[in-house]
């Protein structure tokens, strides 16, 4: 076969190096030694395109969004009414307007249709609301909904249908709110610009702001928060950026304290958090694939050269010059590249479709067309690989001497240079940083993989070189004798198999971890029995008779805290202010108050991760790490806070990491002792409610003045993110899983001819073949063993550091990962190895012989 394939390529001796690219090409396939590094770049493009497009056009249908998101072009949220010298800078610039003011309040039913009381969320909102998007209520007859481009008209109020179901009441009949009486007149469906806070977990109650004053509702001390909305008519876009920075200029010259310009990130920092988790766990599923596509792509491409060098000799004698050999080569893998990257482009197109209905609840709307830019970095990846990975042992075979046709112990591959393998694999390196859009990620997992392959070498190395020590030539059976004395006899091939398949493991048993614990991990940040009822404004006279009423409800694990409400005025005996801060965020804090708390013991879901907290240590306080950085503190800081005029001062002692997604009581600083008696305080509780009708009910009748929140829905609303998000990691695995059992089949399948020789010579010295099944499989599972066990210790160590620093979770892997790994890496190493030698034990020992006599 060999020679008819020399003797065909002098045929066309005289043809042009792309002519004979191609006759190559065709062979190659047709023999299918292209075919498996076809797969392996296939299947790395069709992972990386898929997650490109979607986020491409989740991107892209965000920033499409956002206006109706915010309900205008842009927004002015204050604590006070707007001002007016803003009002009329809008007014000026031939802007739409529109305003609306929220705030928390309680809702009743007339007496008469039960007194029933709910904690709701009011919004008063002018004529014109909403100029960006539409609110969509439900219909009066039938299923379905109705878009609506206003809101309510005076006397009446729209609601969420918790109000009706809380408060038993109906549409067209009358609901109380402070002071005035109103109709309901329509349900709620959908509000584009709810945005977040404490008051959105509460259900709407909307109204027409001329209704506003007779509620009664707002009063001096009343915490409220007024929106005023603009919108640019068509063509007027540049007005409308000149009034957002004459705007932020105006804010910060005078300054406007409490006054800020939202946008998208703002204003819906739950939406954005949401989704850039989804897109980095699906980002990490394509580094795993296209990590392992090098793999596969690097072996088989040596194999494939190893397969060529005698026909590159032949050539040579032929007289076909070392550039014509070299430049049919490097086109016949351009082909190569750019068809398997094109399959790639257009599966990864097909099956971005899937997480597009797979993570259909993350947004509401049809998403525009994506770009190109995800197809041509597709093609960009795939290329890098097959010619970064694949093209420079293949390189080689145009410096094959003609000798080797008489001495084929000449002209063998060699390792191929450290320049050439240093811009490979830093090109493509490069390209995997970028995919990642997260530096933690990108360099956990890529550094994570390189830093492995070196340890496996060394290992394997340093194992294959105590084998033959390990096995004693008397005493020890046949088989397992001759399966050790093949390893050690070649131990490049050795330490390259376990490399390869430890490599391969390393990211299936990483994908294992990542679908069973740290995705465990996520949903315990926030589990199904996390509280669902948030109460603030229990006064301390009500807090042993409220807690006595949960535990008459049933309720015995709870948060409860002290709750204070002071501002920092001084950092280290100098006084602060907003203007001393130059980010936006830290100098909101500094204007407001913050929520202060006291407990002796350390909050259990709060982390110390810098000092040291001490159980009540006097003149002490912690504080949560993320608004430490905002504000630039340190341990030993001194804070002083001004509480209801009573000044406290504390030095930092501690910093605590906080999950705000846990839905517990958390804090921002904490003073760790029992009691402060000198600062006036109330008590926030947090709890999961009785499934008991009337509870909310009962509680809001017994303790009028208590503001009980219900979080329920947002819960579900997270539980039922987080299943979307594990489903479209779930199908993306699937593609790496198969590039996982490439590389295995790969990396088994690379030394089928060396095998076949020497069980060829070990067969015509009268070994049977019932003997060479036992050396095989023994050979197999020992090599699958030590991969695998390699391979769950590297596995460990890296998904602790993404859960650490890339997802942020607290994650202990299971003392057993080890084990189970070497038992799956010894079964899969066995699987792939039948697959891929099954003919070697079945191949003539005659025709094996003549093979390696005529090559």
């Amino acid at each position: 076969m060999r020679r008819s394939r020399a003797f065909g390529y002098r045929a066309g001796m005289h043809a042009s190096t792309p002519a004979l690219a191609w006759r190559q090409t065709l062979r190659d396939f047709r023999a299918g030694e292209l075919r498996l590094l076809f797969f392996a770049v296939m299947l790395a493009v069709a992972a990386l395109t898929a997650v490109g497009f979607f986020a491409d056009r989740l991107n892209a249908g965000l920033a499409r969004d956002a206006r109706q998101l915010l309900g205008g072009d842009a927004l002015v949220s204050s604590d006070r009414p707007t001002p007016p010298e803003l009002v009329q800078l809008a007014a000026r610039a031939g802007l739409r307007s529109a305003t609306s003011v929220s705030f928390p309040s309680m809702a009743r039913a007339p007496d008469d249709l039960g007194g029933a009381s709910r904690l709701v969320a009011v919004k008063a909102v002018s004529d014109g609301y909403p100029l960006r998007g539409a609110l969509q209520l439900k219909a009066l007859q039938g299923e379905g909904v109705e878009t609506v481009a206003g809101g309510p008209r005076a006397g009446t109020v729209w609601v969420d249908a918790a109000v009706l179901d809380a408060l038993q009441l109906a549409p067209g009949q009358p609901l109380q709110l402070g002071d005035a009486t109103l109709t309901i007149a329509r349900v709620i469906a959908v509000e584009p610009d709810r945005g977040t806070g404490f008051t959105s977990f509460s259900p709407r109650v909307m109204l027409h702001e001329t209704d506003l004053p007779a509620t009664g509702l707002v009063q001096p001390a009343s915490r409220l928060n007024y929106r005023f909305a603009v919108a640019a008519p068509q063509g007027r876009e540049a007005a409308l950026r000149q009034f957002v920075q004459q705007a932020e200029e105006r804010i910060h010259a005078v300054p406007l304290r409490g006054v800020r310009l939202e946008s998208l990130q703002s204003g819906r920092p739950e939406m954005r958090q949401t989704l850039d988790r989804a897109e980095k766990f699906l980002n990490l599923v394509a580094l795993l694939a296209a990590l392992l596509a090098a793999v596969a792509v690097a072996i088989a491409a040596r194999d494939f050269a190893a397969r060529h060098l005698d026909d590159c000799a032949m050539l040579r004698v032929l007289g076909l010059a070392q550039r014509r050999i070299a430049g049919a080569y490097a086109l016949e893998f351009a082909a190569l590249g750019l068809a398997a990257s094109a399959a790639g482009v257009a599966a990864g197109w097909a099956v971005h479709h899937v997480f597009v209905f797979l993570l259909a609840g993350l947004v509401n709307t049809t998403l525009p067309a994506p770009s190109l830019w995800p197809a041509a970095f597709g093609v960009g990846v795939g290329m890098t690989l097959l010619l970064g990975f694949g093209l420079p042992p293949v390189l080689q075979l145009a410096r094959v001497p003609p000798l080797r046709v008489i001495r084929r112990d000449v002209g063998s591959l060699k390792p191929a240079s450290l320049l050439v393998l240093a811009a490979g694999a830093g090109g493509f390196a490069a390209l995997l940083l970028a995919v990642a859009s997260d530096p933690k990620l990108g360099l956990i997992a890529v550094g994570g993989f390189a830093a492995a392959i070196a340890v496996f070498a060394l290992l394997s190395w340093l194992a294959v070189a105590l084998l033959r020590r390990a096995v004693p030539e008397a005493g020890a059976p046949r088989w397992l004798v001759l399966a050790t004395r093949q390893l050690t006899a070649r131990p490049a091939f050795a330490v390259l198999q376990v490399s390869a398949l430890a490599v391969g493991l390393l990211a299936l048993v990483l994908l294992v971890l990542l679908r069973t614990d740290l995705v465990a991990s996520w949903r315990s940040a926030t589990p199904p029995d996390a509280p669902n009822r948030f109460v603030i404004n229990v006064q301390p006279d009500q807090a042993e008779a409220f807690r006595q009423t949960l535990a008459d409800a049933g309720v015995t694990r709870y948060d409860w805290y002290p709750m204070i409400r002071g501002r920092l005025v001084a950092i280290n005996g100098r006084a602060v202010s907003p203007d001393d801060f130059s980010e936006d965020r830290a100098a909101r804090l500094v204007d407001r108050e913050f929520n202060l708390s006291h407990a002796e013991q350390r909050p259990e879901h709060n982390e110390i991760v810098a000092g040291r907290w001490t159980p009540g240590e006097a003149g002490a306080v912690s504080v949560e790490e993320g608004i430490a950085q905002t504000l630039g503190l340190k341990l030993g800081d001194t804070l002083r806070f001004d509480v209801a005029g009573v000044l406290q001062e504390a030095r930092i002692t501690s910093l605590r990491k906080v999950d705000w997604g846990s839905m517990r009581v958390n804090f921002f600083v904490v003073f760790p002792v029992a009691e402060l008696p000198e600062l006036p305080a109330s008590y926030i509780g947090a709890f999961r409610a009785p499934p008991k009708p009337g509870f909310d009910n009962a509680l809001a009748r017994a303790y009028p003045n208590v503001t009980a929140i219900d979080v329920s829905a947002s819960i579900a609303q997270v539980q039922g993110v987080l299943d979307q998000v594990i489903r479209a990691v779930e199908f993306l695995f699937g593609f790496t899983l198969v590039a996982g059992l490439v590389v295995l089949f790969a990396a088994v399948s690379a030394t089928r001819e060396s095998r076949s020789r020497e069980f060829a010579v070990m067969r015509a010295m009268g070994a049977g073949s019932r003997l060479l099944a036992q050396v095989q499989r023994a050979e197999l599972l020992g090599v699958g063993a030590l991969a695998g066990l390699l391979a769950s210790l590297a596995a460990m160590a890296v998904g602790w550091a993404l859960a650490r620093y890339a997802f942020e979770f607290d994650w202990r892997p299971s003392p057993f990962v080890p084990l189970a790994g070497a038992a799956a890496g010894a079964a899969l190493a066995l699987a792939a190895g039948w697959w891929g030698l099954r003919d070697v034990l079945r191949r003539p020992v005659v025709e094996t012989l003549r093979r390696a006599t005529v090559q």
